[in-house]
């Protein structure tokens, strides 16, 4: 490869990377952005720390619908849908539903406490991957990226990009959700 061609390569690249997180924002906040899958798919093991450095993992979750975000303080996108989250899990959080937001900052809690004070989020808690490893398991290649789990920790749902989670057909869609395995029960 010539270094006009590497160079002309680059620069597609980097291009490609503004239009696409754009392209995503600008679709956020309806439900066809997050589609269910057909039928509930197998979820991998997904293990953290919690804020206090106590090990924590999605098994913990078991019972209840998560939101599970995966996400970093230094990801534009990611930056942008945190309050939309913190709004979700104050009007749906509890027995039934919580959103896990993984934050994969190497910098550790420090950097996402300061910025959950600095962004007034206030009803999410802090979950930490400080070495991604869930980048691993969960072969992602973007951020930021959500996955909807169902009770008995089955994935329902994924969405690769930003949303606005606290739109009202995404509650709906939790809210119905949620209901729906009340009444299985």
């Amino acid at each position: 490869m010539t270094v006009m061609t590497r160079r002309r390569a680059m620069t597609v690249m980097a291009a490609a990377s503004v239009v696409l997180p754009a392209a995503v924002a600008g679709a956020a906040g309806t439900a066809k952005t997050f589609s269910l899958h057909d039928a509930p798919l197998p979820m991998s093991e997904v293990t953290f720390t919690h804020e206090d450095c106590r090990p924590g993992a999605l098994a913990d979750f078991r019972g209840k619908h998560v939101l599970l975000n995966i996400w970093a303080t230094w990801c534009p996108p990611c930056r942008e849908e945190m309050p939309t989250l913190d709004r979700l899990q104050g009007l749906l959080g509890g027995n039934d539903f919580h959103v896990l937001p993984l934050s994969i900052d190497r910098a550790g809690v420090k950097v996402v406490r300061d910025f959950y004070a600095k962004t007034g989020i206030e009803n999410l808690k802090i979950y930490m991957d400080q070495n991604a490893r869930v980048m691993r398991v969960l072969k992602l290649g973007g951020l930021p990226t959500t996955f909807l789990i169902d009770p008995s920790g089955q994935q329902l749902g994924r969405l690769v990009g930003p949303a606005e989670w606290d739109a009202p057909d995404l509650v709906t869609l939790f809210r119905d959700r949620i209901a729906s395995a009340k009444n299985q029960r």
